[in-house]
């Protein structure tokens, strides 16, 4: 495809829904392969899974063990998929899809995706 390569377009977004306010961009990241999107997500999940309450530390897992197949399938198909924890009034979605890379869009090196640091471990009683 001279010099275009395919890809996933990953992101981060956070919406506290007691507010009126439109979700917000907390990361982005572009994902040379299916493994690569699926495993962004799934890490961000790993790490902030200690922070959140029972409930959605439930969704948390629930996924890494039984949706996180159904999503690396689904990207492999090409397909856009997201994944979502409610962690009180906030919902946490990542997101991955299939895009086609312009050579001047690259972006260099791979973190951990930056919503990772804006949650702290839940208090247990």
């Amino acid at each position: 495809m001279n010099g275009l390569l395919r890809g996933y377009w990953c992101e981060c977004w956070t919406q506290n829904l007691s507010e009126d306010r439109q979700p917000t961009l907390h990361a982005s990241f572009d994902a040379h392969s299916a493994a690569q999107a699926d495993r962004w997500i799934a890490i961000a999940l790993r790490t902030i899974s200690p922070a959140l309450d029972a409930a959605a530390s439930e969704q948390t897992w629930e996924w890494l063990y039984e949706g996180r197949i159904d999503t690396r399938r689904a990207l492999l198909r090409s397909e856009p998929c997201s994944v979502t924890v409610n962690q009180a009034d906030t919902h946490i979605t990542w997101t991955a899809r299939p895009v086609i890379f312009l050579p001047l869009a690259h972006r260099q090196g791979i973190e951990l995706p930056a919503c990772t640091n804006d949650f702290k471990p839940h208090a247990t009683d």
